[in-house]
C-alpha cells in the first residue's frame, strides 16, 4: 500500500498551528504524536480506532493519551494527502469550536492548498 503524504496546515501569516501547539506540550506526548503521524503516513484512510476517529464533516482526530491527558490532532484529507489542522487537549469530547476551526482551515486549504501547505523546504527543491 502506498504511503499518504501528510502536511501541516499553514496560516496566511506563515504560522503553523499544530507545530506551535506541540511546542507547549510535554516531550513524551510530542513523541507519541509523531508516532501517530507516521502511522497516518503509512496507513492513510485505512487507519482506524483506537488510533483515529471520525468527528464530523470530514474532520478526523489522531488520538493520543499520555499520563491521563487526551491529546488530539484534528486533520482532514484533501485528495490523496492528509492535512494536520489543529491540536488540542480534550475533556469529555473535542469542542465544537475546535472542529469548526478545523473546518475553516479545510475550506481554506481546498481553495488554495499551496498557500496553506507547510513544507520545511521550498517546494521548488522537493522532487516528486
Amino acid at each position: 500500500m502506498p504511503g499518504t503524504n501528510v502536511y501541516f496546515y499553514r496560516e496566511q501569516d506563515g504560522s503553523v498551528p499544530v507545530l506551535g501547539w506541540m511546542d507547549g506540550i510535554p516531550e513524551g506526548a510530542r513523541d507519541k504524536i509523531f508516532y501517530r503521524i507516521r502511522r497516518l503516513e503509512q496507513m492513510g484512510h485505512e487507519l482506524r480506532r483506537p488510533e483515529v476517529d471520525f468527528l464530523r464533516d470530514g474532520i478526523m482526530e489522531l488520538r493520543i493519551r499520555r499520563q491521563r491527558v487526551n491529546y488530539r490532532v484534528l486533520y482532514f484529507f484533501h485528495r490523496h494527502e492528509a492535512v494536520l489542522a489543529l491540536g488540542c487537549t480534550k475533556g469529555a469530547a473535542v469542542e465544537n469550536a475546535d472542529i469548526d476551526r478545523a473546518l475553516e482551515r479545510k475550506r481554506n486549504y481546498a481553495n488554495n492548498a499551496k498557500a496553506h501547505r507547510y513544507v520545511s523546504e521550498p517546494e521548488s527543491q522537493i522532487e516528486d
